[in-house]
């Protein structure tokens, strides 16, 4: 809004949420999705997804992964999405944090069609990232009801309310690592009803309120 009023001044104007998507399908069952992505379903899955790029962090979520406590529960992390960079700096980190087996990667190109899979078999979307103004995963968190862990930088605190929607967290390892070890402490369904309350902020009929507002 403060942007908005250095170029006019006077004029109306609502600050609204820009509408979720809705065009990658309905949410359908864990168990569904992860026999799509032959999954099993006992596992514990976190789930990094879309474009791999240095501001992303994933090479700081792949030391979290390393991280003894991580290792000992059991916790898997799916990896679905390209590069969009040289992957050779990521594979020789794997193979020196002995990494490997925790690690689901899918790092293809991923079709809209399957993009639920993905988002459904998770138990939570993490985004390590180390700087961003917003994210367009955060979004599909919310449209599939999939509990977030972020980090503390640019627009995603405000976008995941802490405790509620998901986790925030610094943007270092040991801190992502202990708020993946915290939401499964707190478990996927201590955020469901907050973040279906939250998504309310995020629905079509929302932004049609408000542009009914203004030319009222």
């Amino acid at each position: 809004m403060s942007d908005l009023r250095l170029f006019q001044k006077t004029k109306p104007a609502i600050l609204v949420s820009h509408p979720l998507y809705d065009n990658f399908g309905e949410i359908i069952s864990k168990e569904e999705a992860r026999e799509k992505l032959n999954l099993t379903k006992e596992e514990k899955i976190i789930l990094f997804f879309g474009f791999i790029r240095k501001y992303k962090g994933l090479d700081l979520l792949y030391e979290a992964m390393a991280d003894e406590r991580i290792k000992k529960f059991g916790i898997k992390l799916l990896v679905a999405g390209e590069y969009y960079e040289d992957a050779k700096t990521y594979n020789e980190q794997i193979e020196k944090l002995g990494i490997k087996d925790q690690l689901i990667l899918k790092t293809d190109f991923i079709p809209d069609s399957e993009v639920k899979y993905y988002l459904c078999a998770a138990d939570a979307v993490i985004q390590p990232y180390k700087n961003a103004t917003q994210s367009g995963v955060t979004p599909l968190a919310y449209h599939f009801e999939k509990p977030m862990v972020v980090t503390n930088v640019g627009g995603l605190p405000f976008l995941v309310p802490h405790e509620k929607v998901g986790l925030v967290v610094e943007p270092n390892p040991q801190d992502i690592a202990d708020g993946i070890l915290k939401f499964y402490e707190l478990g996927e369904q201590f955020f469901i009803p907050h973040l279906r309350n939250e998504k309310q902020k995020y629905s079509w009929s929302n932004l049609v309120k408000a542009i009914r507002s203004l030319a009222e």
